[in-house]
């Protein structure tokens, strides 16, 4: 079995849950913020929509340079993430499938400009900001569903509004 395995198949497993987060979005409120600083709900949806590939393209790389601006599109649909969601996993799974042993091991860095931000092994940046990051933000995005009386999907078990138990 690659070592890389057990990543694709949480990815894949993850991709599904977020999925079932991701179709509750309503369409209708994509402008709505629970706080002026805050993102919009189709901001951050497309950005639990984005996350694996997006980061995947990043770490692909050896270093990263921090974008004066980080641009996303307007979302428009609730169809549009699911599509963003799939085009995601399936550049992150590829990005996976290309890795060895030798260059998870290697240092990857985040820059801005000369200056070295962060420095880490390559699979230390899988795990935090590919996959931790993802749920983090998708978390934040059921949260947002529960503040517009959206049901909230079950994600690691039961939620107030769906029970795949009982």
């Amino acid at each position: 079995m690659n070592f890389l395995e057990p990543l694709i198949a949480e990815l894949k497993q993850e991709a599904a849950t977020t999925r079932r987060v991701l179709e509750r979005v309503p369409p209708d409120q994509l402008s709505w913020k629970p706080h002026p600083k805050s993102m919009s709900l189709g901001q951050l949806a497309y950005h639990v929509a984005t996350v694996p590939g997006l980061v995947g393209g990043m770490i692909a790389q050896d270093d990263f340079q921090i974008p004066s601006r980080f641009e996303q599109p307007p979302v428009q649909s609730t169809e549009g993430l699911l599509t963003a969601l799939d085009e995601t996993v399936r550049s992150a799974t590829e990005m996976l499938g290309r890795l060895d042993e030798q260059r998870c091991a290697a240092v990857w860095r985040v820059m801005r400009g000369s200056d070295e931000i962060m420095a880490l092994p390559r699979a230390v940046a899988i795990r935090a900001l590919m996959f931790n990051h993802w749920y983090h933000h998708r978390g934040q995005l059921s949260v947002y569903l529960r503040e517009l009386e959206v049901p909230v999907p079950s994600i690691y078990g039961p939620s107030a509004d769906e029970n795949p138990f009982g």
